[in-house]
C-alpha cells in the first residue's frame, strides 16, 4: 500500500510487488469541502473496503518517506479500523 501525498491532495493504492500492477487505488480528490486530516481518513476507509472487495486483508504500509504523522497516520488508523492488516 502505497501512498502519496500532495498539498491538497492524498492518494493511496495498493500494488502487486511481482508485477507491479496496482490492485485498488483511491484518492480524496472531490472532497475539497472537507478538512485535510478527514480527507485522509475517508480514504483509509475506502481502500480498505475496495481491498477487502477485491480479497486483499494483509499489506505491506509503504509512507515513501513522510513522517508517520497527521494525514497519513489517519489515512493508516482508517484502513486499519476498515479491515487491513500492516
Amino acid at each position: 500500500m502505497s501512498v502519496f501525498r500532495s498539498n491538497k491532495q492524498i492518494y493511496v493504492q495498493i500494488i502487486n510487488d511481482i508485477t507491479g500492477n496496482t490492485l485498488v487505488a483511491a484518492s480524496s480528490l472531490g472532497m475539497e469541502t472537507m478538512p485535510k486530516c478527514e480527507q485522509a481518513a475517508k480514504v483509509g476507509e475506502l481502500i480498505a473496503k475496495k481491498a477487502v472487495e477485491a480479497g486483499i486483508s494483509k499489506v505491506v504500509f509503504d509512507r515513501n518517506g513522510y513522517l508517520y504523522h497527521g494525514r497519513v497516520k489517519e489515512l493508516a488508523d482508517a484502513a486499519r479500523k476498515g479491515g487491513l492488516n500492516f
